[in-house]
């Protein structure tokens, strides 16, 4: 496995419940800022294998990306059972929700 996928699925498996991050943010505390894409790409083919919290990675809108509907009816379930509100609109205040490590203290960097 490539290292910057292994830190993907280590930043993944940190984001708390009751709480969201974006693709870039994953990207980027990964260390490629520019790899929402490949996070997209993890999820999409790891998230059963390793066990992820593939439900709290949303995009930098505050939105449910999955485009299958029923994918992204259960991502929303997932997200109100663990607390976090969605809108009318199934958008997500990251103000609130966002995950920041840095708010965890040396919690996060546990892995």
């Amino acid at each position: 496995m490539q290292p910057y996928t292994e830190q993907v699925i280590s930043m993944i498996k940190r984001i708390p419940t009751g709480y969201v991050a974006t693709y870039g943010q994953i990207a980027r505390l990964a260390g490629n800022p520019r790899g929402a894409r490949q996070v997209a790409r993890i999820l999409h083919s790891m998230s059963r294998k390793h066990g992820l919290p593939w439900h709290r990675v949303i995009n930098a809108k505050g939105e449910i990306a999955v485009g299958d509907p029923e994918t992204a009816f259960t991502q929303a379930a997932l997200l109100e059972e663990e607390g976090v509100e969605l809108s009318k609109e199934n958008k997500i205040n990251l103000g609130h929700y966002q995950w920041d490590p840095k708010d965890m203290g040396s919690e996060w960097m546990e892995g």
